[in-house]
């Protein structure tokens, strides 16, 4: 990052900065815990304002400010030469530590994207999710995946990329005999060569000019050949093309003109209350809506519409990826809006407006997205009604009904899958206030000899509490210290399924680890009661509890992300295993049929000619596989 020279402060763990010490520059804050885990990142014009505005009569704070100020145990500051500097440090040091107490925006769905794989010598057009990949371009996002399905059914008409997958794709290529699609008019079949890798990219291009909203060459060159097939008296020519072009117009119908054809914006609209805000984002590129995207995110920390619209724009366009339009309108301009616009210009590498608009149609469609929000928050809030209180309240009753020093923040929770000793592995799944952390869920594959629940719990824990800094979990780092992250990262409670059986055994590692500060529960599915360490009767909680309702989500998430693994170990043993045990089949005779053939399944099925086909297998082999696979029974162990 250029600019000025930066200075780090560590403040010491009394905390609270010695008068005069802050600086009055501008700089970015970090608040952090006793674990020396970075909890808050702020910016500030003026350090020293900024940060003794936290540390004033604790009465005027908000409440989630004076939780988070008394949750820390230490702040720390790095001074910067422009305010330019402080937001992009602020963005990087957001997006490295995930701070809890700041506001983050994560998507209320995940939103389907049409996705070309560009990097591909053959690009494949299809449905993506989740995070961006490079060697991917993407349209969208899209309400749902159908509409993207509906669209490449109609693009291909005029554009016949692949939409096969690449096992698809390799196996056409193999038996030389490309599928359905093909036969239909929907594919060029790169994968048999009726298209060279040149035209076929020049179809690529297409497709993707066209999604980028240039039209108008497609729909003209349609016309254009549609007119000379028709003076020519290539009737049925002519006719493939008309319905080529109403395929094309289909799409386009399906994608609303709001605006001048030169126009390419953003609209966002907020709506909020005390606790929460729903953003919505309307995408206008060449007049067009080309996609609506929404959040529904939590405000740990007070935050008015600026605010949000500020940290939007650092996380939209800097976190997600996204790309930085010509304008953005907002429904306020941030207190730095002179930063910001000068941040999204140099992401862009063009001027970028920033501002909200007045009147005309700009103004028109913001009030749309604005609705749009107003509806969003209020679908939340019937939905999840309560919800940021109830997981205060859960945490709090959690503490009180397990006699914890305090509310546990950070939750692991411990499951092991198995069948009959096979495939044994185990889960951790991490919750902290009161929200699953996916991130930090960690799957364990048992290898001991005794692989009894028990047994795998114990190995389970072993390797984890491994993990944990020798210094007690409890205890503060000392200036200078690394933080503790990942498995370093203790846990305020510690929560096995089952009942007293896995208590003990988990009772028993602590023993052995010398670990005495993490809080133990275990959560037996029968009647759900809690047990706790050397307690001869469990703590039962209200059916109506927060409490046991948040044991229970973290007890049900452990059981899903074993049993996930389980499964998915299980079926990739059984695939290995069909073919085991033939007599004279090695593993490269293994891999080549199920190259050739793609599956167990059809290896069955097949001819004891086209079994001999494959290099290395004769009559002989051939009829020991068909033997083999047609009466597995018989060649059980």
């Amino acid at each position: 990052m250029s600019g000025a020279g930066y200075s780090l402060v560590h403040v010491s763990v009394d905390y609270r900065p010695a008068p005069g010490t802050i600086p009055t520059e501008p700089g970015v804050y970090r608040f952090r815990d006793r674990d020396r885990r970075v909890i808050y990142v702020g910016k500030a014009k003026n350090l020293r304002n900024r940060l003794n505005s936290y540390f004033a009569d604790e009465t005027r704070l908000h409440e989630r400010t004076r939780r988070m100020v008394n949750t820390a145990r230490s702040v720390e500051w790095t001074v910067v030469g422009t305010e330019v500097e402080a937001l992009q440090l602020e963005w990087t040091w957001i997006k490295e530590y995930d701070p809890r107490f700041n506001v983050m925006f994560r998507d209320d769905k995940s939103y389907p994207w049409l996705a070309v794989t560009v990097g591909d010598r053959f690009p494949r057009a299809q449905v993506m999710r989740g995070n961006r990949r490079k060697g991917v371009r993407y349209f969208g996002p899209f309400g749902s995946a159908w509409a993207i399905r509906q669209t490449l059914d109609l693009l291909t008409r005029v554009f016949p990329i692949r939409t096969c997958s690449d096992t698809e794709f390799k196996r056409c290529g193999r038996i030389g005999r490309p599928n359905l699609l093909a036969d239909i008019g929907k594919c060029s079949a790169p994968c048999v060569g009726d298209i060279s890798e040149a035209d076929y990219r020049e179809l690529v291009d297409g497709f993707c000019s066209f999604m980028s909203g240039d039209t108008a060459p497609v729909r003209r060159r349609l016309l254009d050949d549609m007119q000379a097939a028709s003076e020519s008296l290539d009737f049925e020519k002519a006719a493939r093309l008309r319905d080529d072009l109403a395929a094309l117009d289909k799409v386009l119908e399906q994608q609303v003109v709001v605006l001048a054809d030169d126009v390419d914006c953003d609209v966002m609209a907020v709506a909020d209350d005390e606790l929460q805000a729903a953003v919505q984002v309307f995408h206008v590129r060449r007049g067009r809506i080309r996609g609506q995207r929404g959040w529904i995110i939590d405000k740990p920390e007070p935050v008015d519409l600026p605010g949000i619209v500020e940290r939007f724009c650092t996380q939209f366009y800097g976190e997600l990826g996204e790309v930085v339009p010509r304008e953005v309108l907002v429904p306020a301009l941030p207190e730095d809006a002179a930063a910001i616009t000068d941040w999204l210009s140099e992401s862009r590498g063009a001027k970028v407006g920033l501002r909200v608009p007045r009147r005309g149609d700009k103004r028109a469609l913001a009030e749309t997205v604005d609705k749009n929000a107003r509806e969003a928050l209020q679908r939340h809030k019937l939905k999840r009604a309560g919800d940021l209180t109830a997981r205060s309240r859960a945490l709090e009753e959690l503490a009180d009904a397990l006699d914890l020093p305090e509310a546990p923040l950070r939750i692991e929770c411990y499951d092991v899958s198995q069948s009959q000793g096979e495939d044994v592995v185990a889960s951790m799944v991490v919750f902290e206030d009161g929200l699953p952390r996916k991130s930090e869920y960690r799957r364990f594959v048992v290898k001991g000899e005794q692989k009894d629940d028990l047994s795998s719990l114990r190995e389970t824990l072993r390797r984890r509490l491994s993990k944990l800094e020798e210094q007690p979990a409890g205890s503060p780092l000392e200036e200078g210290d690394e933080p503790r992250t990942g498995f370093r990262y203790p846990p305020q409670l510690l929560v096995v399924d089952g009942g007293r059986p896995q208590v003990a055994a988990a009772e028993q590692v602590f023993a052995e680890m010398g670990v005495d500060t993490v809080n133990l529960a275990g959560l037996a599915k029968r009647l759900e009661e809690i047990w706790l360490p050397g307690e001869e009767y469990p703590v039962i909680l209200s059916r109506t509890s927060e409490a046991l309702y948040l044991m229970q989500r973290v007890r049900d998430e452990a059981h899903r992300f074993a049993i996930s693994l389980h499964r998915s170990r299980r079926r990739k043993r059984m695939r290995r295993s069909a073919l085991d045990g033939v007599p004279g089949l090695g593993e490269s005779k293994r891999r080549a049929l199920l190259r050739r053939f793609g599956s167990v399944k059809r290896v069955r099925e097949a001819d004891p000619a086209d079994l001999e086909a494959v290099p290395g297998i004769g009559p002989k082999l051939a009829e020991a596989i068909r033997s083999h696979l047609r009466n597995p029974e018989d060649n059980a162990d």
